[in-house]
């Protein structure tokens, strides 16, 4: 007996162990199979000898048997909101407050300023460095007890780090934030709605609901984090500042905010305030600004409280990207591959600082899933540039006058019956002639990615459809000086202009022209690819799809395509009669060996010496490969200024990190 209970302490200690490398620093040691094979020897040893079972045994993590209800606990120290600083007016008010309080005229103030999570709080009780009970906010004053829910989250350590015995102190109520994860959250909305149940209208909602489940199991299932940000009782240790007690919290286990720093003064708040909003987009979680505090708890406890909030913290938020406004009608859209989006047209609302007013519903089964109705009080949402999307109705707003969106079986443009394959979320115009479909293909053709031909944007398009001087992309090499200049708006000079802008845009790449051209799912990067394995168009014209899927990074949906397009009489007309006016495709050197063949790059923050583009060019140049994500794949991490969430992520994991002049030395050592 006494050998099992050591062994099952040691397994306890080695899978918490490897669970922190997992969940937190995200560099684990161990496969997931070793991982396993060690936790169902703790399940066997602790089901056959339950009266063995530590309080901090990972197993407690798969969650328990459901409650009836939640139990109300009392905050021993109360978890106060914080007054809100809505611009950089109010974070320069806030700083001069806290001098006035301090009664200083002028002088710099050390602040710490980490991420504003956009979560749920909650504290954490532990007791001799054991997870002993954890508490939602409440209404700040008392919480419901969460505690097994909370032990699911593997984030969240059952008992502080043993390699900081001597600092765990007799009590400690850590204080933080639950998040659900960006990519994990799309995920599981996916999911729901794809199982007929109504998705989450954001990741802070879907945290909520997970620690609200009376049925722990079912909170198990959800891939939720925890960040620290703060502490409540504190009995046996001491700080003299906030960032060293986050350090502390670190140490002991927790994930505390990446961009934990400190500023001295308003204009080091101010940069920072900048930088972070900058970066928002690039983090795996929701923030909504920066939380900033006076940095020293002595000074903290001089300022002391309002009613609700500390004089010493202010909470500098972030324009917002996501708002509720009403759908006011569903209209459709049609691409340039014929493919038919219903757009959502809104009651204008300003979000992420943007008036926005048109928002994407994607497909008729999103709608049907998503249960939108005409006249719904909805969700948007806004990220980056772009476009805006309806992420859930709200239900309880409705009062009867909403109607549903009955999908057309036909082109709204050109009235051809629409094609919806099998298996496919997109409805389809088959029309070759479809007047939607050509103004986006040339749009797309014009673009400056693509051919480039300066001064043929959104509107001239439209003129010369108009005008009926164009029909498809080819029709565009055929306009002369005289046809243009008499056109409303245009002139001699801007027919001109654009004629010179249309020859100069004769010579193209073959990466360029094939992404010019719109095949369906080939972008820049496929573009790229088959230009490195084809010479010409006549190659292509020969190719099978299984020729095609033999090319690394080619999948069956883009085979077929690239195959039906190449198949196609009308389109190898169009290309026919682009090589007929002078179009001359210059052939894309095949990458020779380099150092860097096959070596993965990852671009964050902003560079200064050259364009996130150029250096994509020209790591693509020499046979690299550029990845959005940050994993233990990645080679090099390339990091300009205000480089966030993936520089840490690759601290983490070990990836060789580059500044732009080590970036472009290794570009001319090659």
């Amino acid at each position: 007996m006494k050998e099992t209970g050591a062994r099952i302490k040691q397994l306890c200690e080695l899978l918490n162990q490897h669970s922190y490398r997992y969940y937190v620093l995200d560099d684990p040691i161990i496969s997931d199979a070793e991982y396993d094979k060690l936790f169902r020897e703790l399940e066997q040893l602790e089901n056959k000898y339950p009266e063995l079972k530590q309080s901090d045994s990972p197993t407690q993590r798969v969650g328990s048997m459901p409650l009836e209800h939640f139990t109300s606990f009392k905050h021993e120290v109360p978890m106060l909101s914080l007054s809100n600083a809505m611009n950089e007016d109010e974070i320069e008010t806030f700083d001069q407050q806290v001098l006035k309080n301090l009664e200083a005229n002028s002088g710099e103030i050390l602040y710490s300023v980490e991420d504003k999570f956009d979560g749920v709080a909650v504290s954490l009780r532990y007791e001799e460095g054991k997870f002993i009970r954890g508490l939602t906010r409440g209404d700040g004053f008392t919480g419901e007890d969460i505690t097994q829910n909370l032990k699911t989250i593997h984030a969240i350590p059952l008992s502080l780090a043993i390699n900081a015995v001597e600092q765990i102190p007799n009590v400690v109520e850590i204080r933080g934030e639950v998040l659900f994860p960006i990519e994990k959250f799309d995920k599981l909305n996916e999911d729901r709605v794809k199982s007929g149940q109504p998705p989450f209208a954001n990741p802070r909602n879907a945290a909520s609901g997970s620690l609200r489940q009376l049925d722990s199991q079912i909170t198990a299932q959800r891939p939720l984090t925890f960040f620290a940000y703060g502490f409540g009782v504190l009995e046996g240790v001491q700080f003299e500042s906030h960032f060293d007690s986050l350090h502390q919290a670190k140490a002991w286990g927790f994930k505390v905010s990446p961009t934990l720093s400190r500023a001295r003064g308003v204009s080091e708040l101010l940069a920072l305030y900048r930088k972070a909003e900058a970066n928002r987009e690039n983090l795996p979680y929701e923030v909504d600004g920066l939380v900033i505090k006076v940095d020293s708890l002595q000074l903290q406890e001089t300022l002391g409280f309002r009613q609700r909030s500390p004089r010493w913290a202010i909470a500098a938020k972030f324009a917002p990207v996501e708002e509720i406004t009403k759908l006011l009608d569903i209209q459709l859209q049609v691409g340039r591959t014929g493919a038919v989006t219903p757009v959502a047209v809104l009651e204008p609302k300003r979000v992420g600082g943007v008036v926005v007013s048109r928002a994407t519903l994607h497909n008729e089964d999103e709608i049907k899933r998503k249960g939108v109705l005409i006249g719904d009080q909805v969700v948007i949402r806004r990220q980056g540039d772009v476009i805006p999307a309806v992420v859930a109705p709200i239900v309880s707003a409705r009062n009867g006058t909403e109607q549903e969106f009955v999908f057309p079986q036909t082109c709204p443009v050109c009235q051809s019956d629409l094609d919806k394959p099998e298996g496919e979320a997109v409805a389809r115009c088959p029309n070759p002639s479809c007047p939607a479909k050509s103004h986006q293909r040339i749009t797309h053709f014009v673009s400056r990615n693509a051919a480039d031909i300066d001064g043929l944007g959104e509107k001239v398009v439209n003129l010369l459809l108009e005008q009926d001087l164009i029909h498809d992309i080819s029709d565009l090499y055929g306009l002369t000086t005289d046809r243009l200049e008499n056109l409303p708006g245009m002139g001699e000079l801007s027919a001109k202009n654009l004629i010179e802008a249309i020859d100069k845009s004769k010579k193209i790449s073959f990466d360029k022209f094939l992404y010019a051209l719109g095949i369906r799912h080939v972008g820049e990067r496929t573009a790229k690819i088959l230009a490195q394995q084809f010479s010409d168009v006549n190659e292509l014209r020969s190719v099978t799809e299984e020729q095609l899927l033999k090319i690394d990074e080619i999948g069956p949906e883009t085979a077929k395509a690239v195959s039906k397009f190449f198949r196609d009489p009308e389109e190898l007309l169009v290309i026919e009669r682009l090589l007929n006016f002078g179009i001359e495709i210059t052939p894309l050197e095949k990458p020779t060996d380099t150092k860097l063949a096959g070596k993965i790059f990852v671009l964050t923050g902003t560079l200064e010496k050259m364009t996130r583009e150029g250096a994509k060019e020209k790591i693509e140049s020499l046979a690299g490969k550029v990845s959005s994500s940050v994993s233990k794949k990645t080679d090099y991490l390339v990091a300009g200024e205000a480089a966030g969430s993936k520089l840490v992520k690759a601290q983490a994991l070990g990836v060789k990190i580059l500044s732009e002049d080590d970036f472009l030395s290794l570009l001319e050592e090659q």
